[in-house]
């Protein structure tokens, strides 16, 4: 399976999430790449759209390696085994989750503009991503959600580890992904057009979603 770009995913994605559409939920795209794809979630269900930050929390001296992640309002999710393999204390992911911590901030200053945060208590919310590595970033962002006491959380991602999907079963209500291969090495392999998503562009897709009505 091969996505021409995220709003060719979102437009699949969609259709797997058709037992949503009389339901009017709210699918929440996690910055930055999955807004792209919420958007068009939320135009086929003819829900509500919004963004959703959360971000990865890197081991020492090696950031790409995701050991946890941060959400909005302080929420944060380490995965123990890594921790305890690499010897970490409390005063270390203290440190590794604030400056992360305070991306989650700027971002939502930006996004939001002052504009306050959708609210999700007995909603049908979807979560969205362009696809899943580890899970610990959506884990993250959901937990966030989870606490809003929603009607029903779905995570829902075009392509998604298998390692992922098992992360996340035990986090939201249900776990739409519509492709999760056994080869899995990168999401971005899944994608025609993979090029990274800017600021600008989550500002453009939640101002239209504004003047269209459809923005939460």
């Amino acid at each position: 399976m091969l996505f021409r770009d995220r709003t060719d995913a979102g437009r699949r994605l969609a259709e797997r999430l058709l037992s949503y559409r009389e339901l009017h939920p709210i699918a929440l795209g996690l910055a930055r790449g999955g807004v792209v794809v919420a958007a068009a979630v939320a135009k086929e269900l003819g829900g509500d759209f919004d963004v959703l930050v959360a971000r990865k929390v890197g081991a020492p001296n090696f950031p790409e390696v995701g050991i946890g992640a941060v959400g909005p309002e302080g929420g944060r999710f380490f995965d123990i085994r890594s921790v305890r393999a690499l010897g970490l204390l409390d005063r270390d992911l203290d440190r590794l989750a604030e400056s992360e911590e305070a991306e989650v901030r700027r971002r939502l200053a930006a996004y939001r503009l002052g504009r306050p945060a959708p609210i999700l208590t007995d909603r049908y919310v979807i979560v969205v991503d362009d696809g899943l590595a580890t899970g610990v970033t959506a884990v993250a962002a959901c937990e966030y959600v989870r606490r809003q006491s929603p009607k029903k959380l779905i995570l829902a991602a075009p392509v998604c580890s298998q390692q992922a999907a098992e992360l996340l079963a035990s986090h939201v209500d249900e776990v739409v992904c519509l492709h999760s291969p056994e080869d899995f090495r990168s999401v971005g392999e899944w994608y025609e057009n993979f090029t990274q998503t800017t600021d600008q562009e989550v500002m453009l897709l939640l101002s239209e979603a504004e003047r269209a009505g459809y923005l939460a």
